[in-house]
């Protein structure tokens, strides 16, 4: 949510940032609401304040003077009434309204209306040289028997997929080695709910202007989330923490669900774009006098674990007009994936400042000083699309996937999935 004093004093700066997003939002009617709400919440108040005066005056009054007064009690009441129903409608318009408002974006995060605009900031690696064709992670997983697509689409239909084999060993050994880095950064370990409240949603930024993203069920009104920034993120929802506390760092492993609506036709087949993945998410709640410091270093700590695995990547200075609601600036990690011949996000890693924070009232105190927290969030690993990475970079001219040497440790004494082990 944005910061609603800042509004009224310089509306003009969101109807700016407005218009670095391509967005469609009316600033007068915002003004409008704003004024109309204000202006009600006066006149009940002072209703109130003459109703509470007669309440007391009544008891003492008699014969015309109470009758007159009773009557005039009566109709303080019907014109709170009307006036609270009305206050009601305005406050449920004004949420709608200024709930669509994007944060306001950081100096150093690039204009532009799409993803054309974004700024490729760094490379790191070069790209492998092959002297075969590289084929893409659909038909290296297939012909492995570790990923079936048929056999999900049976069950649950387009956008599922079978891991098999040696591909699950594959994923716990990423998720166990990317646990062992952030339990080494302090991060403190969680496994959420994946089931959360609207207003976890609503607070984390995601609704209402993602709403379409998500699957809800339908009997308790509860909603699959799509990241575990939601949990995460609500955690100290309504809390005040200790500023000498301050960062908690908090990462957490799920099974995430997305609807991609909208998204059919792209990317169809294999781990890209599902309906169902696992990630591992990290998670900061800093102070804002050292939250752009420790946004670096979250940065910082995706490219290790990235580095790690030897692919060769690109960081991204996500544009205005590409990146989220809640986001003040934010980078994309993109891998090289050769079967595809193009770099493909990997990660993502952003910084809400203190928009999350003030809709789910998330403060620090500091001796007498309470304030807004900054929150930021980053990809750890997206487990499908690093086991893309994976298959497609280190696969060799049979067919068969090397494991990088970062996972050895956890595959057993695996050290290659191949057809030959498959057969046998």
């Amino acid at each position: 949510m944005i910061d609603l004093e800042l509004f009224r004093k310089n509306p003009q700066i969101f109807k700016s940032e407005i218009e670095k997003r391509g967005l469609k939002i009316d600033i007068s009617s915002g003004i409008e609401l704003d004024r109309k709400k204000r202006d009600l919440i006066l006149k009940i108040d002072r209703l109130r304040s003459e109703k509470n005066i007669a309440s007391k005056t009544i008891p003492g009054l008699k014969g015309e003077k109470k009758n007159k007064e009773i009557s005039r009690m009566k109709e303080i009441n019907e014109d709170l009434k009307k006036m609270e129903t009305e206050l009601n409608d305005i406050e449920n318009k004004f949420i709608l309204h200024f709930s669509a408002y994007p944060n306001l974006s950081h100096v150093s995060t690039p204009a532009g209306k799409d993803e054309s605009g974004n700024v490729v900031e760094s490379y790191f690696g070069k790209k492998p040289e092959f002297d075969f064709k590289p084929e893409n992670h659909i038909d290296l997983g297939t012909n492995l028997d570790i990923l079936d697509e048929k056999r999900a689409a049976k069950i649950s239909g387009s956008r599922f997929v079978f891991l098999k084999n040696e591909a699950v060993l594959l994923e716990f050994a990423l998720v166990r080695y990317v646990l062992n880095i952030l339990t080494d950064k302090g991060f403190t370990l969680l496994l959420p709910p994946l089931l959360v409240k609207e207003m976890a949603m609503y607070g984390t930024g995601f609704f209402p202007v993602e709403k379409t993203q998500y699957y809800k069920t339908e009997l308790d009104d509860l909603f699959l989330i799509g990241t575990s920034e939601v949990p995460l993120c609500g955690y100290h929802s309504n809390e005040f923490l200790e500023s000498d506390a301050l960062p908690l760092k908090y990462a957490a492993f799920s099974t995430c669900f997305r609807r991609e609506a909208g998204s059919y036709g792209k990317d169809l087949g294999g781990l890209f774009r599902v309906h169902q993945f696992d990630k591992i998410e990290m998670f900061i709640f800093a102070h804002p006098d050292k939250s752009w410091e420790e946004y670096e270093g979250l940065r910082d700590i995706l490219e290790e674990i990235i580095k790690g695995l030897g692919l060769h990547y690109r960081i991204v200075n996500m544009c205005t007009g590409d990146i989220g609601t809640p986001n003040a600036k934010k980078y994309d990690l993109e891998a090289w994936l050769p079967g595809q011949e193009n770099y493909r996000e990997l990660a993502s890693c952003s910084h809400d400042t203190d928009f999350q924070a003030r809709r789910l009232n998330i403060k620090y105190k500091d001796g007498k000083k309470k304030d807004l927290v900054h929150t930021m969030n980053s990809t750890a690993c997206a487990v499908g699309r690093t086991l893309i990475a994976i298959f497609e970079n280190y696969q060799d001219c049979n067919g068969n996937i090397r494991i990088p040497e970062a996972l050895l440790p956890y595959m057993n004494g695996m050290k290659i999935i191949s057809r030959r082990k498959k057969d046998k």
